[in-house]
Order: C-alpha cells, then structure tokens, then sequence
C-alpha cells in the first residue's frame, strides 16, 4: 500500500497548533470556496477545523502531496493522521480504511 503524505497549513489561524500532535486521527473534508476549487479543510473529530490540506508550491512541504494532487482521491471525506508537527504546519499520511478518530 503506498503511503500518501500531505502538509497541514494554517494551524495558527485557527488556534489549533496546541492541539494537533502527532498520532492524532483529523477528518480532511472537501471544501472548495472562492480561492481554491480543490481545497481540503482538516477537522477534529468534534467538528473544530484545524486549518487546510495545503495547496500551493509555497506551503507543500517537500515530499508531501498538495490537496489537489489527492483531491480526486476520495468522495467528500476522509481521514489521515499526523506524523509530525513543524510551527503552522503538521505533515499527515493519508489512511485508507477506518481508523478511530481522535483528539
């Protein structure tokens, strides 16, 4: 199975940076608006959005997908779980299958 990685930006907008740790299961749900038509938001399992799947050369981290890159990779939601925290950003590996939602 091929491991599928993406950066999770704008965690301080959101106030979420004390909360997101690695380990951590976050719901990626399709959200595009006005800026994005590919974009991802990530949510926690109770509902609070944590920032989004990034989805520009400029806040991809390398060797992590953009939203756009896995955007057709799901229906409307999906999961994925942090495996490491930097600043604003968090890198997440996409799951497949279901996987106990946490924190």
């Amino acid at each position: 199975m091929k491991q599928t990685f993406i950066t999770i930006s704008h965690l301080d907008d959101f106030m979420a940076a004390s909360f997101v740790h690695p380990g951590n299961t976050l719901i990626l749900k399709k959200e595009p608006n006005e800026y994005d038509d590919e974009a991802i938001a990530v949510y926690s399992s109770n509902g609070a959005k944590y920032g989004y799947a990034a989805n520009s050369s400029s806040t991809v981290a390398r060797g992590t997908h953009s939203a756009g890159y896995i955007y057709r990779d799901f229906d409307q939601e999906t999961k994925c779980i942090v495996r490491f925290r930097l600043e604003d950003v968090a890198i997440a590996e996409l799951v497949n299958g279901e996987t106990e939602t946490e924190h």
